[in-house]
């Protein structure tokens, strides 16, 4: 298995609270990586350390191979991010907020409009390019969201509770959107508190007050009980 994200001995600290402590991982390349964890264990802090933006102390992160720290620029070129808050221009269309993106990444322009179709057609959203923002539903604005993180072609692709506030069915199609990316060779790390996105096969790092209490395939992990079940047991959060 290629490792397309590694991290050695992360902590952080928000003054006296202890956010992280010694968190260690890898995700493979072509592996659905769900990062499972009650709200308040500290998955968003660990984002806003894959993304840079914060800076843990000391401890490890490469990207596709490169250092956080020492190569910034390279690590995060390999990394595509769907946050937990939107971060759309809602008054520009879909082709607009990518258009604007992709100039972000220095995509040349003979590139752009290419990358863009393709990636709004993995999306099932070319019909939509036009549209503003502002018209399209919570699924359908998640799913432009994640077009965006795919058009400097990455290699690791982190979403942080990505399905906060849709329905059932936008909820499903994307989970399934991002099993299909990572069937095709990308890294993903998915971060959740709800155990019905996980499935058997997936790998799972089990988050909890800051430390990783459990690693392996789901499957494995969840033993006889339901996945929901065990995180229960092992964390006292409903899920």
């Amino acid at each position: 298995m290629t490792k397309c994200l590694t991290v050695k001995s992360l902590s952080f600290r928000y003054g006296q609270k202890q956010a992280l402590d010694n968190v260690a991982f890898e995700v493979g390349s072509g592996r659905f990586c769900a990062l499972l964890g009650p709200n308040g264990a500290g998955k968003s802090t660990l984002v806003s350390l894959l993304t840079r933006l914060l800076v843990a102390p000391s401890g490890e992160i490469r990207i596709a191979g490169h250092d956080l720290r020492a190569t910034p620029r390279k690590a995060l070129a390999e990394l595509g991010v769907v946050f937990q808050q939107p971060t759309l221009d809602l008054n520009l269309t879909v082709r607009q907020n990518l258009k604007y993106f992709a100039a972000l990444h220095g995509i040349a322009g003979g590139e752009t409009s290419g990358r863009i179709d393709a990636a709004l057609d993995r999306l099932d959203m070319r019909t939509r390019a036009d549209e503003k923002a502002s018209a399209l539903n919570g699924g359908h604005r998640r799913r432009m969201e994640l077009a965006r993180a795919l058009l400097h072609q990455p290699k690791v692709l982190i979403l942080d509770e990505p399905t906060v506030g849709l329905d059932a069915a936008a909820r499903q199609s994307i989970t399934d959107h991002v099993h299909d990316l990572a069937d095709d060779g990308l890294g993903v790390l998915w971060a959740t508190h709800l155990t019905d996105e996980v499935r058997d096969s997936d790998a799972l790092l089990v988050l909890h007050q800051g430390q990783i209490v459990a690693t392996g395939q789901t499957g494995d992990i969840r033993g006889k009980q339901t996945l929901s079940n065990w995180f229960l047991s092992h964390t006292g959060a409903a899920a």
